[in-house]
């Protein structure tokens, strides 16, 4: 009974050295007799008990490695605190393993190193302005370096730069006056603006009331013609009528000269000092002058 149960065990312990399951996205670097045999995928897998062994279980999904903040002293002699994030996977289990002791280690003395490099060559606003640039450089840097651990790099970002405290007041500060300064070219460029604007609309208000203005004497000049045109044919048409009723009626000479001093009459009655008389009146009026000079010496033949 207790050989057979002694069996039991002994068959129990063989079954679980020789079967590994393998979960997915991990492998396993077996070794046979402390030699690389092979690379166990997802899966089950069969091994020889007490020959050999797993030496090692390897992740290969994307990992993420925090950098501790380091002191980082930039071109103008300015000591920043940079703090960094790295991600990674491995392709090459066998020789994450083998040619280097630790790749973690390794990654992050890398990334140290690396980052003091890149960043010594910069002034501090450049590091500020400049991060998508320095976390280029920090991937292809470091992606080139880990290509002989089986590892690539697929990102690394920067996710805090912290300046000294004196430095980062005298930076609000100059944030605070630069703000200041635009507020006031913005609030300046508005007024002029907006002068700009007002002077414009008077002058095309100027423009359009002289317009108007021309415009209205042009049509008040253009109706007053008209106006005196057409009084003009309205005289004239009055003429011909008093011609064509002239004609008709024959008038004699006398009829003739006393329409003649008539119409001196009216001009007479104007505010000219001066009256021309046509040549036809005067022989009106020497004969009135006669007629007057007879009516004359007949009162004075009455009373004699």
């Amino acid at each position: 009974m207790w050989v057979l149960l002694v069996l039991l065990v002994i068959i129990l312990i063989i079954a679980f050295k020789t079967i590994k399951v393998v979960k997915q996205s991990e492998v396993y670097i077996i070794e046979r007799l402390g030699k690389f045999h092979k690379i166990a995928d997802a899966g089950l897998t069969i091994i020889i008990p007490f020959f050999d062994h797993v030496r090692s279980v390897v992740s290969l999904k994307q990992q993420t490695m925090d950098i501790p903040p380091q002191g980082v002293i930039t071109k103008d002699n300015v000591t920043i605190t940079i703090d960094t994030v790295v991600f990674y996977k491995i392709t090459d289990p066998a020789k994450a393993v083998y040619e280097i002791q630790s790749l973690k280690k390794g990654i992050e003395y890398l990334a140290i190193t690396t980052i003091r490099d890149i960043v010594g060559k910069m002034d501090l606003d450049a590091t500020f302005s400049s991060r998508d640039a320095i976390n280029d450089q920090l991937r292809v840097i470091l992606d080139e370096a880990t290509d002989q651990w089986g590892c690539k790099i697929d990102r690394v970002e920067i996710k805090d730069i912290t300046p000294p405290a004196d430095i980062r007041d005298a930076m609000e500060k100059q944030m605070n006056a630069e703000r200041n300064k635009r507020a006031l070219i913005l609030q300046a460029e508005g007024e002029r603006q907006s002068a700009i604007t007002l002077a414009e609309g008077k002058k095309e208000a100027a423009i359009l009331e002289a317009e108007a203005d021309r415009e209205a004497r042009i049509r008040r000049a253009a109706g007053e013609a008209d106006a005196i045109k057409k009084v003009a044919e309205a005289k004239a048409e009055e003429i011909h009528m008093v011609y064509d009723a002239m004609k008709k009626a024959a008038p004699d000479e006398i009829l003739v000269q006393l329409k003649s001093l008539e119409a001196l009459q009216e001009v007479a009655k104007g505010d000219a000092n001066k009256v021309f008389i046509p040549f036809e009146a005067t022989s009106a009026l020497s004969s009135l002058g006669a007629a007057a000079e007879m009516f004359k010496d007949e009162k004075k033949n009455k009373k004699a």
